[in-house]
């Protein structure tokens, strides 16, 4: 079929008429929502008088609004030697007269395991029970429909915990108590104790796939669990939410010489020989950023070496520290230096500052011998040379100046930036070293992990965790897999001496090829399997659970090289100390072996099974199994309808709302989520959604909206036809 092209007379007109019709109806129809983008709701329910105040409502099936639930959350450490023992206690006011489920996303150490659970009403206590994840699932669903408080804790990542509480009373307090052990860190000549207290907002790679009732971004392929997540955050402007009290009890077992915190202000009252209560200072302090506790031995009672065991169910498990020899400066040797700085949004403020103040400092400590590059990431990576330059004062100069023009924009797009940094050379003729700084704001976390064991080859990997509230086990995890370490940097004020001791590290010979030895006979189950390199300062930490009966006698030998030489230390099984909680401290340390197995290829439903059997066994919260608890009383009548939603986060400290949020601000209550297609697709930054009045409310956009940019394409294709069939045209009359 052709199209007529009639002469020049009056009905000419009509022919581009139609066409421009056409192209405005189709205009219409690519500017209106999809199907799937449709308001849940159509008419937006009345704005509640208060809620310029910082109140937080939820809205009920009646389109009404009722008061959310008011979170407190009060923590109990107690530090015995190598071991915290930590308590939580969440509780959950209800405000309103309405019956009420709150949900809560919260940060947990990522070593952290997870072994009890307890509801608090009033005087009565509910012990939880480990079951596997569905059906402790269905367990706390069937206790919520029938009207019973239940309570359900749940594993998202090693270090993101939901907990679900059903059928809060009107004008009553529940509270959720839940406990957890872990290792110290001791680096440096410090122990550190780090508690995290917020969530902080994740980027979701991929098109979104499912639409959810949760979280404010959909399921992805990248990130099938994204909603889970994704908590809603509250808007600074309405002021901070979700006060944390805390307080420490050290028993170190060793003279201290100073406790101090760089993250809060803390009142410290000490004790007898190495015993000390340690409490926050401020009356009322936001969860809003991780508390980080150090606390330094006196000179003469650094620990050497440390054998801690706990017997359960029959077999012995052993948690061993011993210290590296002192490093030595050794002939610097050519390196090559990549440098990763994240410029997305979530770096935005603090977080950029001190990002690129690191940076400067990693540049000036280059020798002339050596040769840089550095690559930059938001929603797309460059690098700055095309290949390494030799670090000279013309490519210095030129790096420094790169460094401040950088600014914090855009999505976290990590796995292209990893690409350009890591070659997946097996064989260089220099040290090659990858400083990865970043806050680690990803949900995509194992895809991230399998690219850096794909590409990491000769290179070592050093990430430095940057804000107030990075994701420690990305960095962590990330550091593993690039067998190099992981630094965090707390505040502006700190970098200099954690790029510093980083600068150490890299510099300075490292511990490899460690391997332990048992007693002849004695079979012991150890992890890290195997040990990783060690770097300045770093000890030798590892545990083991050893077969059934008596701990044997003897002595177990740790072996490696350290500049080179032999390098060997012995421990006699016969010095143990007993510690409750090493155990639990091996348990989670194999969960975590049988994780990353699963990026290793081994069958995810043999993970899943070996993870069941062993935390059903050590009673254990792990990605297949959670904890739940059920008042076997109902206390909801069965007409009375329950409301209640997501329970919103504070962002965390030095963040800035404008980079992550986007420009809009205000958003009217009643409005609805969309499924964030179009927000994802045209705002690379992460979208968070200001719940400050509702549960379901729209996302905010964090550029152009992708509407208006089809709305330009549309108009320029437009006219661009206009044009073709106007020149077409004047060619056939000329």
């Amino acid at each position: 079929m052709s199209w007529p092209i009639a002469k020049r007379t009056a009905a000419t007109p009509t022919w581009t008429a139609n066409l421009l019709l056409l192209l405005l109806l189709v205009l219409h129809a690519m500017t209106q929502p999809a199907l799937g983008n449709m308001p849940r709701t159509q008419a937006a329910p009345q704005r509640p008088q208060d809620a310029e105040s910082g109140r937080l409502f939820f809205r009920k099936d009646d389109r009404s609004f009722t008061p959310a639930p008011i979170l407190h959350t009060d923590v109990r450490i107690v530090v015995s030697g190598m071991i915290a023992r930590s308590v939580v206690r969440q509780r959950f006011h209800n405000p309103g007269t309405s019956w009420m489920e709150g949900i809560y996303v919260f940060p947990l150490p990522h070593e952290s395991a997870v072994d009890r659970l307890r509801l608090m009403i009033g005087e009565r206590v509910i012990v939880g029970r480990i079951e596997e994840r569905e059906q402790a699932a269905r367990t706390y669903q069937a206790a919520r429909a029938q009207g019973q408080r239940a309570g359900l804790v749940e594993q998202e990542r090693p270090n993101i915990f939901t907990t679900s509480l059903a059928n809060i009373g009107p004008n009553e307090t529940v509270t959720v108590e839940i406990e957890y052990q872990e290792a110290l860190r001791y680096d440096q000549g410090a122990f550190s104790l780090r508690f995290p207290l917020v969530v902080g907002p994740r980027y979701i790679p991929g098109p979104p796939l499912v639409a959810d009732s949760r979280g404010w971004s959909p399921a992805t392929l990248p990130v099938p669990d994204a909603p889970r997540i994704t908590p809603p955050v509250q808007n600074p402007a309405l002021g901070p939410i979700n006060p944390v009290t805390l307080q420490v009890e050290i028993d170190a077992g060793m003279a201290l010489t100073g406790i101090e915190s760089k993250t809060h202000a803390i009142a410290v009252q000490d004790h007898a020989s190495g015993r000390a209560t340690v409490t926050l200072s401020e009356e009322r302090v936001p969860a809003d950023r991780d508390f980080v506790l150090q606390w330094r031995p006196a000179p003469g009672a650094e620990p050497g070496a440390g054998l801690f065991t706990e017997a359960h169910d029959g077999q012995t498990h052993l948690l061993v520290m011993l210290m590296p020899p002192s490093a030595k400066e050794i002939a610097a040797s050519p390196r090559e230096m990549i440098f990763i700085i994240d410029t997305s949004g979530s770096m935005e403020g603090t977080s950029i500052r001190q990002a690129k103040a690191a940076l400067h400092l990693a540049l000036d400590r280059l020798k002339p011998h050596d040769t840089f590059n550095i690559v930059q990431f938001n929603s797309t990576a460059s690098v700055l040379f095309g290949a390494p330059q030799p670090a000279a004062r013309d490519s210095l100069r030129m790096a420094h100046d790169y460094v401040e023009a950088l600014r914090a924009t855009g999505g976290t797009e990590m796995l292209p930036a990893l690409d350009l940094a890591l070659d997946g050379r097996r064989e260089t003729d220099r040290l090659r070293q990858v400083v990865f700084m970043t806050d680690g704001a990803v949900g995509n976390e194992d895809a991230l992990f399998r690219r850096i064991e794909e590409r990491l080859g000769a290179s070592r990997l050093f990430t430095v965790g940057i804000g107030s509230a990075p994701n420690s086990w990305f960095m962590s995890r990330a550091a593993q897999a690039g067998r190099g370490t992981f630094t965090h940097i707390d505040k502006l004020g700190e970098v200099t001496q954690r790029m510093a001791a980083l600068f150490e590290k890299l510099e300075k010979p490292v511990l490899t090829d460690l391997a332990v030895t048992w007693p002849s006979g004695v079979e012991v189950e150890t992890y890290p399997a195997p040990i990783p390199d060690l770097y300045a300062g770093e000890p030798v930490l590892f545990v083991g659970r050893a077969g059934e009966g008596e701990l044997p006698t003897g002595n177990v030998i740790v072996t490696g090289r350290a500049d080179g030489q032999p390098w060997r230390r012995e421990l006699s099984l016969a010095g143990h100390d007993a510690r409750p909680g090493v155990a639990a401290v091996w348990a989670r340390r194999k969960l975590a072996a049988l994780e990353d197995s699963r990026l290793d290829g081994i069958e995810p439903a043999r993970v899943r099974e070996d993870s069941i059997k062993l935390a059903l066994a050590y009673e254990l919260v792990s990605r297949y199994t959670s904890l739940v608890a059920v008042d076997p009383a109902p206390a909801r009548p069965q007409n009375a309808p329950l409301a209640g939603g997501e329970m919103p986060s504070n962002l965390p400290d030095g963040w800035s709302y404008e980079a992550v949020f986007g420009g809009q601000h205000a958003m009217a209550p009643g409005r609805t989520k969309h499924t964030m297609a179009t927000q994802r697709a045209a705002a690379p930054a992460m979208m968070m959604v200001d719940q400050s009045i509702s549960n379901t409310i729209v996302l905010p956009q964090t550029a152009t909206p992708a509407q208006l940019k089809m709305m330009v394409g549309a108009l320029a294709m437009l006219a661009a036809v206009i044009l073709l069939v106007w020149q077409f045209r004047r060619g056939r009359g000329a």
